[in-house]
Parts: structure tokens; sequence; C-alpha cells
């Protein structure tokens, strides 16, 4: 690994998305996430997944052009239509509008549908923190993942994020139904390392540290074992029907990750109680949970969302630590 100036890694990115064909605003917009995602250390959707982000517009698999469109709505539910649009600008658009109408409203729900990969959930979180609101947001997925009690690949590993608006720093958290989600178990198997437990199973059916094994079979294993597995089946659910879009089985039809369903939630809980009264609920919960004695003595009890932060810290401070191959790699597109 190499450290690289964020303001480089940023321009190397957008460079790339402009000489494909994206307009400025989005081309800016596109690359600062990318850019992000590899600062505050989520390796998988930074650099990992650009060049697929790059293949899919070059296959016109994304319409870079195309925008999100308000096609129903009551009160503050509304649901979007992406286009099939650029999945990171679609999501931008939609979580926007959930904070618009929580501001008058105090809590909105945008479902949106037929739109493509939006990298990392926890982006459109922290969106909402930075304005103040709680965030929540999920989206669906091709199956892969097993239902609980088969072997065979059916659910989405539907990733959900969850951000708390906080003075010193947001509370995060941005998880896929699995142990570790298939970006971590990718960039773990191009760096030849093993999982610290056991993750899922191999193509025998044994459980195994093996990120490579686990994605040959795709048999990840869900996050609480069977409660994982019924909680990536309801917000598969719920993603469709907010939206009114296509569930987990109909978008792995298509053969491609395309036409997925999201659900963004914005939640004004400033306009109840004040930012001040917000601030001083959150920080209780942050030293409360400082204050528990660790297991580890070198290593401290952190509330979701506090490693990311030392990580963008570090990033910022000594440059983002990017693969040198796929930093070369993004140089010489």
């Amino acid at each position: 690994m190499q450290r690289v100036p964020f303001e480089i890694l940023y321009r190397e990115l957008h460079r790339v998305l402009i000489a494909i064909g994206l307009a400025e605003e989005r081309a800016a917009l596109v690359a600062r996430l990318f850019a992000e995602n590899q600062r505050d250390g989520v390796h998988s959707h930074g650099l990992n997944r650009f060049p697929r982000f790059v293949s899919d517009i070059q296959a016109k698999r994304i319409d870079i052009k195309a925008s999100p469109e308000r096609v129903g709505g009551l009160g503050g539910l509304e649901q979007w239509d992406g286009k099939m649009g650029i999945g990171v600008w679609n999501a931008k658009v939609c979580m926007g509008r959930a904070i618009e109408l929580a501001r008058g409203q105090g809590i909105a729900c945008v479902g949106l549908r037929n739109t493509n990969h939006w990298m990392r959930a926890g982006a459109y979180g922290l969106q909402a923190a930075e304005e103040g609101c709680i965030g929540i947001c999920w989206t669906n997925t091709i199956p892969l993942m097993p239902p609980w009690g088969s072997a065979e690949a059916r659910i989405g590993n539907n990733p959900l994020a969850i951000a708390v608006p906080r003075k010193d720093g947001p509370m995060l958290l941005d998880m896929a139904m699995s142990q570790y989600s298939n970006g971590k178990l990718e960039v773990l198997r191009r760096q030849g390392g093993e999982l610290p437990t056991a993750g899922g199973y191999d193509g025998e059916g044994n459980l195994t540290r093996s990120p490579g094994a686990i994605l040959d079979s795709r048999r990840p294993l869900p996050i609480g074992y069977w409660k994982g597995s019924a909680l990536a089946v309801m917000l598969d659910a719920v993603a469709a029907l907010v939206s009114g879009g296509r569930a987990s089985h109909q978008i792995g039809r298509e053969g491609a990750e395309c036409a997925v369903s999201q659900v963004f939630l914005a939640i004004n809980a400033a306009a109840l109680g004040g930012q001040d009264e917000l601030n001083t609920v959150a920080n209780a919960i942050v030293d409360d949970l400082h204050a528990a004695v660790p297991i580890l003595e070198a290593e401290g009890v952190r509330y979701p969302g506090e490693g990311m932060l030392r990580t963008r810290r570090e990033s910022l401070a000594a440059g983002v630590l990017v693969d040198e191959e796929q930093f070369a790699a993004l140089r010489a597109m």
C-alpha cells in the first residue's frame, strides 16, 4: 500500500470521469464520493470498485445523462424513478429530498427505483447527519446470500446505514447483511489475506476464513445467522414496496446488479428538543461506551463510526492509503 494526497486521488478520478463523458457537476460529485470512500478506509467501494463503475458506463448499463424524477407521493412519503442513471448521483438527490421534506414535516421517506449501485451506504447517512438529521437508508441487491436453511443464493446482501449527527463527529452504522461484505471479501482476496473469524462456507460446506472460498461458494454467513437472513428479506420487501421497484429475485433475472430499489429516511430530531439537546444525548451515549472496561487494554471501546473518523484524520494528514496496482491502473486510464 502507498499513501496519496486526497486532492491528487480526487483529480485522477475526476479526469477519468470527464474523459468518459460525465458532465462537470456529476463528475465532481462522483469523483469526490469515490475519493472519500477511500479516504475513510472503505477500500471496497473506493478504487476497488471504480473500474467496474467505468465499465458499466462504457457498456451503456448506466445512463450518465439521466436525472431521477418524482413519480408519486403523499405528504412526507415520495416515490422517485432513477431512470437507470448514475447510482451515486440518484442517491444523493433522493437523500437530499428526504432532508428537505424532513425540515418541514419532521420526518420523511423517499423510495427510489430503477437506479444503480450507490457504492457506499454510509455516504448518504452522513449526508443527512451533516444537515443535522438522523439518516437511515438501505438498498436491495442481486441475490448474493442463501436464506437460512438453504445453500442456494436467493436473498440480497442488502446494506443498511444509520447515522446520528453529533458535533464532535457523527455516529455511523454501515453494514451488509453478511458477517463480511462482498466488497471486503474482494479486497482481502486481492491482498491474499484471511478473515479474523469464519465468514462463510467453502464449496464443501465447511466454515472458512478464506475470502476467496466464500466468494466462490456464494455462501457468506448472515449476521446473527437466521436473524440476519430474515432482516435481509424484510429490507428487500420494504425497499420494493416503498419504491414501487424490483425485489432481489427480480433483479437477479437481469444477470447484473441494476434497477435496484432503495429507501432514504431523514428524521429532523433537532426540531423536537433542539440541536444542543440532540448533541447532549449522543455525547452521553458515547461517553458511557468509552467508560466501559476494554477486554484488550491496548484497544478502547469504540462507538459506531469512530474508527472511520480516525482513519479519515490519518488520511488527510498523511495521505490516503491506496493499493499500488489499483492506483497505477487509475493513472493509466
